[in-house]
């Protein structure tokens, strides 16, 4: 590690507690992150007790150590979860604790894998963390999602460079995602959170209902419930203060009515699902369920997540990201939803967050159900917006044009 590259990733961590987490005095901090990661980790941890953290607590992972249970361990074995992280979570949260997770696989860590062990183990880990889940898609806490650039992610993206060079290329580009290349990175997220803000209390006021996505392979209408809330930058979080969850971001969202979507839409980039890549894939909605799909590559994992649960093959998430984000203007194929998903406008299949419609925070599932609102264990993005797309937003029979060719219009 150069001192440069050093320095950069401390600058990184300091925006990451800063503005991601905006960690206050006093909280802990437990953070999710693989082995490789470990210098981020520091830096973190660093930043962290410097702004007057009282604790930060690490919970490794090693990828690697993932593909040797699929490889070895018993086959009926997959179904089991080890309970004892999802409670050192809760107890954080019910503490109003904050937390971190960093991510960074290889999308193509799992490609040998069978679908159906894969869906398995997604399903048992969901249906564990559905308590823990629940409370951080409703801001009960700050929380906050970044990437890491391992060696095996950037191989994937940069397949045609050199080894050494892999990693270097995909940290410049993590870099300029989250704006470190500016000279007062902090305020200059500090602006852009207030231009999504500025976009969400537009869309709050209009009160669509529904939305009009159209373009090759694509004619879907999104119905929105009531009362839907539109959320982008800085967060309100239930302990009064604001943080932004993801780094990179660059989306508006929403959740859909879970019973109003409509049609047919095409992904337009492939998707990165716990180290499998599904490609070329489309959906055909009816009553807001997913009643047709294929899939040129991964239609089995596809398949095997549709039949998760009642809920995921529904939408939870509505997003709008103009074309012009830079990250879609870098050009790259991130091959990570973190990072992709910031690129185009997208949604998502299973679990919708019940603070993106008003008055159903801490409801059950069929009371949410009844304001619209999707419940799962799974929460599945995917991006089918482009420079191809445009979307109208509906009022009634009144269409309004929002996006043209990928872009907003006012």
């Amino acid at each position: 590690m150069t001192p440069e590259f050093d320095r950069q990733l401390a600058a990184y961590a300091e925006l990451i507690v800063k503005v991601g987490l905006n960690l206050q005095a006093g909280q802990r901090l437990m953070v999710r992150a693989p082995l490789e990661a470990a210098p981020l980790v520091r830096h973190v941890a660093a930043h962290a007790y410097q702004g007057g953290a009282r604790l930060v607590e690490v919970l490794w992972n090693d990828p690697l150590l993932v593909l040797e249970r699929y490889r070895h361990a018993p086959r009926d074995s997959f179904a089991e979860v080890s309970q004892w992280p999802v409670n050192a979570g809760l107890e954080y949260a019910e503490a109003g604790q904050a937390f971190l997770s960093i991510i960074g696989v290889d999308p193509e860590l799992l490609k040998d894998v069978a679908p159906e062990l894969v869906a398995t183990t997604r399903r048992a880990e969901g249906m564990a963390a559905m308590p823990l889940a629940r409370l951080m898609s409703a801001d009960a806490v700050n929380w906050c999602v970044v990437g890491y650039a391992t060696a095996g992610w950037a191989a994937r993206v940069f397949p045609d460079l050199p080894p050494a060079e892999q990693q270097q290329r995909l940290w410049q580009a993590i870099f300029r995602t989250v704006r470190l290349d500016a000279a007062d990175p902090v305020a200059t997220w500090e602006a852009h959170s207030d231009q999504l803000l500025a976009r969400t209390a537009f869309l709050n006021e209009k009160q669509y209902t529904a939305l009009h996505f159209t373009g090759p392979g694509t004619d879907l209408v999104v119905g929105l419930p009531a009362h839907h809330h539109w959320i982008g930058g800085g967060a309100p979080t239930a302990l009064g203060f604001s943080n932004i969850a993801n780094l990179p971001t660059e989306e508006v969202f929403t959740a859909p009515h879970r019973d109003r979507v409509e049609g047919t839409v095409r992904a337009t980039m492939p998707l990165n699902y716990s180290g499998n890549l599904i490609e070329n894939f489309s959906l055909t909605f009816k009553d807001g369920k997913v009643v047709d799909f294929s899939a040129e590559r991964g239609e089995e994992l596809l398949r095997s997540h549709l039949a998760t649960d009642e809920g995921a093959a529904r939408l939870g998430e509505v997003a709008l990201v103009p074309h012009s984000s830079p990250i879609a203007q870098s050009g790259l194929l991130f091959l990570n939803t973190l990072y992709d998903e910031n690129a185009s406008s997208h949604v998502a299949l299973g679990r919708a967050y019940q603070n993106c419609i008003a008055g159903c925070e801490g409801l059950d599932e069929a009371a949410f159900a009844e304001m619209g609102g999707n419940s799962s264990v799974t929460h599945l993005d995917f991006m089918i917006g482009s420079a191809e797309i445009d979307v109208d937003g509906l009022l009634g029979d009144v269409a309004e044009p929002l996006m043209r060719g990928g872009e907003w219009v006012n």
